[in-house]
């Protein structure tokens, strides 16, 4: 299969689409596709990184127009018109047929995904937010909602197959074998991961430093993981020596420091799937509105403690959330729930069907 990616990565959108839509291009390209990524916005470390695991990739014109008229609420993270951004999409794929176009991006609906249909023969859009149309074949929304079922009813086609909840979570393969190995939580705990997110551009790791050292437990092992570009780099690096935390920066140990972890502090997003899918409990801070609800269905489900909107959230109230957590039955049930909820197999799941579909095309 030849599959291209449209998606983008920046201090605005953060990396997790980005990391998401690389996590099914790698383990598709372990089965023969070809691969390409076509990008607008994407630091040069991550471009590296695309390159280095074999994938093309095509970058847009990232000159801003001068008037952009689009009612998506997320227009301004496009930089263009969705109709230019069609047509600089399809330039970039008029070289070759393509099988299957995957678009991982807030600002692109289905006007955008109507022009792409004659550069590609499927489009599989994955989604988050369920705010706006889609013209697609496979519609991807990992989240765990109360109403999953129906929040796109109206929104795809009748034809278009939906894949929803964490079943489908898209899921590196280290965290499928790690999972082999890991039990519910049950005891007291002794080490605390800390990730916001590969850009964090608030600073929210700081704030759980600050908390974790204030709690004054020194026989507590604190984990801190943050992005390359982290724009407190130095800051962070410099706080967790100063208190005997271990910082990671880009690391590819994610599934291992999970599995170790006893309980997580960060952020919603894709971030949470893979702790599910390890039994970690976390304390979850909301970075982003489209966290929000997600967070708030998968706390009253027990499989996280949701304590509300990150920049609201105080030192002193996340040391206290912290400390109490530590102390509650909640971690063992968490860790359960987690586990049974995300079994890290949702990346095959996507292939088998892409598969089966360009079959049908095929042959």
């Amino acid at each position: 299969m030849r599959i291209a990616i449209r998606v983008d990565a920046s201090s605005q959108i953060g990396t997790g689409h980005l990391m998401r839509c690389l996590t099914l291009a790698d383990a598709l390209q372990q089965r023969g596709a070809q691969i390409r990524f076509v990008c607008r916005h994407m630091p040069d470390h991550l471009r590296d990184m695309l390159n280095t695991k074999g994938h093309e990739f095509s970058l847009l014109n990232s000159i801003p127009s001068k008037e952009i008229v689009d009612d998506s609420s997320h227009a301004h993270w496009l930089g263009v018109s969705q109709e230019q951004d069609a047509t600089d999409t399809s330039q970039a794929l008029s070289d070759q047929a393509w099988d299957w176009l995957i678009v991982d991006h807030y600002a692109l609906d289905a006007r955008w995904e109507r022009v792409l249909r004659n550069a590609v023969k499927r489009v599989l859009a994955i989604d988050d937010i369920a705010d706006r149309q889609h013209d697609c074949d496979v519609l991807l929304d990992q989240n765990y909602y109360t109403d999953m079922q129906t929040r796109y009813t109206g929104k795809a086609p009748a034809h278009c197959q939906l894949l929803l909840g964490p079943r489908y979570a898209l899921l590196r393969e280290e965290f499928r074998r790690v999972r082999e190995q890991v039990k519910p939580r049950n005891g007291p705990v002794k080490r605390i991961l800390v990730f916001f997110g590969g850009v964090d551009s608030d600073n929210y790791t700081s704030r759980a430093i600050e908390a974790l050292a204030n709690i004054g437990n020194s026989d507590l092992h604190v984990d801190v993981v943050i992005g390359a570009q982290h724009p407190h780099r130095a800051q962070t690096e410099t706080a967790c020596a100063e208190h005997d935390f271990i910082c990671h920066v880009q690391t590819d140990r994610m599934a291992e420091l999970i599995a170790a972890a006893d309980l997580a502090i960060g952020a919603g997003g894709s971030a949470t799937w893979e702790r599910c899918s390890l039994g970690l409990p976390c304390i979850v801070g909301a970075v982003a509105q489209n966290q929000v609800q997600a967070a708030k269905n998968l706390s009253a489900f027990g499989a996280v403690k949701y304590i509300g909107a990150a920049q609201k959230i105080t030192v002193g109230k996340l040391k206290q959330e912290i400390e109490q957590a530590c102390h509650q039955d909640w971690l063992n049930q968490a860790s359960s729930l987690g586990l049974g909820l995300v079994d890290a197999q949702g990346v095959m799941r996507v292939i088998k069907i892409m598969e089966k579909k360009w079959q049908r095309i095929a042959y």
